[in-house]
C-alpha cells in the first residue's frame, strides 16, 4: 500500500514528494478508526508552521482533507461503526497520509458524510467551510445587515466565505483579479453588492467599499494578504492584486472586523490610533486554530458537522476541479505547493 509524502532539503525551502509503501495499520484500539479513503483534498503545506511546532520528520505525510467508509473501530469508539461514511481533516501529527488508499485518525476528526454529498465535494469542501466558519462566525461575529468585504472572492475560501455570508444575510462585496473571476463572481445567485475589479491595478478598493456603504465603511473584512509597505518594497505581482493596509483601515467601519491571512502583518502607531479610534478590531485567520487546541474540540466538531449540513442543503455550491487519480497526486502536489494552481485537485 503506498502514500505520498514529503522531503524537504536541508539547504533550502524546497521540498520534493515521493511515493512510499507503507506496511498494513496495526489493529484498531481505543479511540481510532480505520477508514479506506475515497477522495483526499490537495492543500498547500506550511512548512513553516510544521518547523515552529517542532514536528518536522524525514518524510512528512501528505493529504488531510479526507472522506471515505469506515472499515473498522477501536473499542472506544462511541460515534462510528463499519461501512459509516464520514469526512474530516486529519490532525498536524497523523502519521498517515490522507493521499493513501487506508487510514488510520482519531474519531474526534471526522464527522458523518451526509448521504446527498459526494466524496469529492466532502473532501474538497470541508477546509475552506472551517475557515470560512472561523473567519466570520468566531471572528467577526457575522449578522444579518452587516456588511461584509471578502478579497479575491473566485478563489476556493473566497467562495465558501462569499455563500456563507449570503446565508446569514450579509451585503456582500468582492474584489476579482481577473477578467475571468469577475464574470464568475457576477453568475452568483443571490448576486453580490459590487464586484471590484483590480486586475488593471486602476480600481481603488476603499473608495469603492465606502461609495457602495454611503461613506459608512463595511462591518467586516476577510482579506486575501495585504501590502505592508511602500511600491518600491513589494513585488509587481502583490502591487497589482492586493489592497494596502491603509486602504483596509480606511474602509473599516466603526465597530468593524478586519479578518487577516497576513500572519506578519505590521501596524504602525498611527494605524492602531486609527482602529482605536473606530472601535475596530484585527483577527488573524489561523488555519490550524482548532487543530492545535484540544479545549476546542466540541466547537471544532459542530463546526464541522454544519459545514456538510450546509453542502448537503445546497448552500455552499463549491467549484471544484475535476478528480485526478491517486499516482498523480504526486504531480498535482507540485502545482498546488509552488501555488500555481489555485484552486485544490481531488
Amino acid at each position: 500500500m503506498k502514500g505520498l509524502y514529503f522531503q524537504k532539503s536541508s539547504t533550502d525551502e524546497e521540498i520534493t514528494f515521493i511515493f512510499q509503501e507503507r506496511e498494513n495499520l496495526p489493529v484498531i484500539e481505543d479511540n481510532y478508526v480505520k477508514v479506506q479513503v475515497k477522495a483526499c483534498a490537495l492543500s498547500q503545506i506550511n512548512t513553516k508552521l510544521l518547523a515552529e511546532m517542532k514536528m518536522e520528520k524525514d518524510f512528512f505525510p501528505v493529504g488531510r482533507e479526507i472522506a471515505g467508509i469506515v472499515l473498522d473501530v477501536g473499542s472506544k469508539v462511541s460515534f462510528f461503526q463499519p461501512d459509516d461514511e464520514v469526512v474530516g481533516i486529519l490532525p498536524l501529527d497523523s502519521e498517515d497520509p490522507g493521499l493513501c488508499e487506508v487510514v488510520r485518525v482519531h474519531e474526534h476528526y471526522l464527522v458523518h458524510k451526509p448521504e446527498k454529498v459526494t466524496w469529492t465535494e466532502a473532501a474538497g469542501t470541508i477546509r475552506d467551510g472551517v475557515r470560512a466558519y472561523t473567519a466570520l462566525h468566531y471572528l467577526s461575529h457575522l449578522s444579518p445587515g452587516k456588511s461584509v468585504l471578502i478579497m479575491d472572492g473566485a478563489s476556493a475560501l473566497g467562495m465558501i466565505a462569499i455563500q456563507l455570508a449570503h446565508h446569514r444575510g450579509a451585503k456582500v462585496i468582492s474584489t476579482a483579479g481577473s477578467l475571468e473571476d469577475k464574470q464568475c463572481l457576477e453568475r452568483l445567485r443571490p448576486s453580490i453588492a459590487r464586484v471590484i475589479d483590480v486586475s488593471n491595478g486602476k480600481a481603488h478598493v476603499a473608495e469603492s467599499c465606502l461609495e457602495e456603504t454611503g461613506g459608512l465603511g463595511v462591518d467586516i473584512v476577510l482579506d486575501a494578504g495585504v501590502r505592508l509597505y511602500s511600491k518600491d518594497d513589494e513585488p509587481a505581482v502583490k502591487l497589482q492584486l492586493l489592497p494596502h493596509k491603509h486602504d483596509i483601515i480606511t474602509l473599516l467601519g466603526v465597530g468593524g472586523h478586519w479578518v487577516t491571512t497576513e500572519e506578519n502583518l505590521q501596524l504602525d502607531p498611527p494605524d492602531s490610533h486609527c482602529l482605536f479610534l473606530k472601535g475596530a478590531t484585527v483577527a488573524f485567520l489561523n488555519d490550524e486554530v482548532w487543530n492545535l487546541s484540544n479545549v476546542q474540540q466540541g466547537k471544532y466538531l459542530c463546526i464541522l458537522k454544519d459545514v456538510m449540513e450546509k453542502l448537503s442543503s445546497g448552500v455552499f455550491r463549491p467549484q471544484l476541479d475535476e478528480p485526478i487519480p491517486l499516482y498523480e497526486a504526486k504531480v498535482s502536489m507540485e502545482v498546488v505547493q509552488k501555488n500555481q494552481g489555485r484552486k485544490k485537485f481531488k
